[in-house]
Parts: C-alpha cells; structure tokens; sequence
C-alpha cells in the first residue's frame, strides 16, 4: 500500500516544488485536490484526513486552520509555515541538531519546517549552548537580510 501524500498549498511556490519532487515517484500516491475547491475547508478536511501525510504550504493563519480541520490522529502534519515552529508538542524539523531532535521527528506526527536564516543562526549556536560554551540565557542576536 503507497503511502498518500496530499501538499495544502500546491499552488504556491513552496507546494509545487515539493509536488516536482513527488510527481514521478511512484511509492507514494499524490492525493490532488480539485483547483476550484482549494480554498474550501471542507474539501482540504477531506484530503488531510486522507492523507498519510499532509505538507503545509500556506500562510500562518491558513496552517493553523488547516491543523484545526485534523481529525485523523495517524495523520502526520508537515508545516512549512512559521506558525507552528515554536509550539509544544511540535518537532522541530532539523535532524542534525541532536539525537533527541531527530528521534522526535522520527516518532512525531507534528513537524514544523525550520527557515533558512533559523537553520543557519541555530547550527551556529545549538551546539555552544548545549557543550555549555554558551550560556542558555546569553543575548545573541542575528543580523541578515536577503
């Protein structure tokens, strides 16, 4: 049996790329919503709840709806918003941290997708914080721009 794969947020930049990547694989099946019913909370309810696993590709406020429309415990959610990032309860998608990171990612049916500039300020500092180089509560800051 494939295991189904259903992205909310297709249409948008971060959606389709991970669509090309899935297209020609076939040991998943690519759950497609119907493009005029995109929108509709019921249609995206019924994909989710379908789903095996289920990638957001939206805006904050859209994930957390989407999230709200979960009613599939097996259901593992994918969110590559900022709207879930720092919630309990959700792994935080960056394997390489730590052990602990990645057994929770392995084991957890919530993963918010870390960003590009909190991937490289975290990679940096992670580690002095947990050798103890680095006190927990020291004020770094980041600067960046794109």
């Amino acid at each position: 049996m494939k295991t189904k794969v259903f992205i909310d947020g297709s249409e948008g930049t971060t959606g389709l790329r991970i669509f090309e990547r899935f297209a020609e694989r076939d040991d998943i099946e690519l759950l497609k919503i119907n493009p005029e019913l995109r929108k509709s909370p019921e249609e995206r309810k019924k994909m989710i709840n379908q789903s095996d696993i289920t990638f957001l590709c939206l805006p904050d406020v859209a994930a957390k709806e989407s999230v709200s429309l979960v009613e599939n415990e097996n259901v593992v959610i994918i969110d590559t918003s900022t709207a879930h990032r720092t919630e309990e309860g959700w792994a935080y998608g960056f394997p390489e941290l730590s052990k602990a990171h990645k057994e929770k990612i392995m084991t957890g049916k919530r993963i918010a997708v870390p960003g590009c500039y909190a991937s490289g300020f975290i990679s940096l500092v992670y580690p002095l914080v947990a050798g103890g180089i680095l006190p927990k509560d020291y004020p770094v800051t980041s600067f960046a721009l794109s």
